[in-house]
């Protein structure tokens, strides 16, 4: 399955955004344009996801609350909302739609609240929030219904799929010198700190073929890229990943 369209309205500096995806994209931009900020919805959908727990309140909390999330700009109406079309291929039609929306009242108890969460299988309504339920105990909008196990039973594949996200943001600094920083990797390690190690464990013909696909996709965006590949230090051991680049 792929995420074939993305309709997001008031998340981070995006105050709308509505695009079609395929299975490679490329973004671009200068720094502070946004592109961290696309990539967060995914990783959002799979915080809320997760089967250790933790779900919307935690991947709310740990973007700093809603405040943090809500684009400055959403001034009349301040839900934060996303949508997500799943289908087997990118040119066909979704399967699964997965709709959420949430925001955070004033005076309320520091919960962010959902305004709605919807789901589509093939054009079928399977669920629609708030139900007479959440109506009678309002309390029930801080958690999603992807996220409870009695609640998503005809949904379920959507939970699993958002589970097999991957967000790798490589940081330079924490990749190179990550002996020396010896510092607690972060949940997920998010910023890859044990990446070079993890391409070190990996099979050296995985391995290969992982770079390869790595190697194409740089050609594409880079024109003077020529190859990229695996090396040990000789004097350490230590992994390092060389590029070459075609002299101008």
């Amino acid at each position: 399955m792929i995420i074939n369209r993305l309709i997001a309205k008031n998340w981070r500096n995006f105050q709308q955004i509505d695009v079609p995806l395929r299975e490679r994209i490329f973004i671009v931009g200068p720094n502070a344009s946004g592109k961290s900020n696309l990539l967060d919805i995914f990783r959002f959908l799979r915080d809320i996801a997760k089967a250790e727990g933790g779900g919307f309140q935690k991947a709310i909390k740990d973007r700093g609350g809603v405040s943090k999330i809500r684009c400055l700009a959403a001034q009349r109406d301040p839900k934060v909302e996303i949508e997500i079309h799943i289908a087997d291929t990118p040119k066909a039609p979704a399967t699964w739609r997965y709709c959420i929306g949430f925001h955070q009242e004033k005076h309320q108890d520091g919960h962010a609240y959902l305004t709605h969460e919807q789901v589509w299988k093939e054009g079928e309504l399977l669920l629609n929030r708030p139900d007479t339920e959440d109506n009678e105990d309002p309390d029930r909008l801080i958690q999603t219904a992807l996220e409870q196990n009695a609640a998503n039973a005809k949904f379920r594949e959507i939970g699993k799929f958002l589970r097999n996200v991957k967000y790798l943001h490589l940081v330079p600094q924490f990749i190179r010198y990550s002996n020396a920083i010896q510092g607690k990797i972060i949940e997920d390690d998010p910023f890859r700190q044990g990446f070079l190690q993890r391409v070190a464990n990996a099979h050296p013909s995985t391995r290969r073929a992982r770079l390869k696909r790595i190697e194409r996709a740089l050609k594409l965006a880079v024109p003077q890229f020529e190859k990229l590949e695996f090396v040990r230090d000789k004097n350490t051991g230590h992994p390092h990943l060389q590029a070459r680049y075609e002299q101008q």
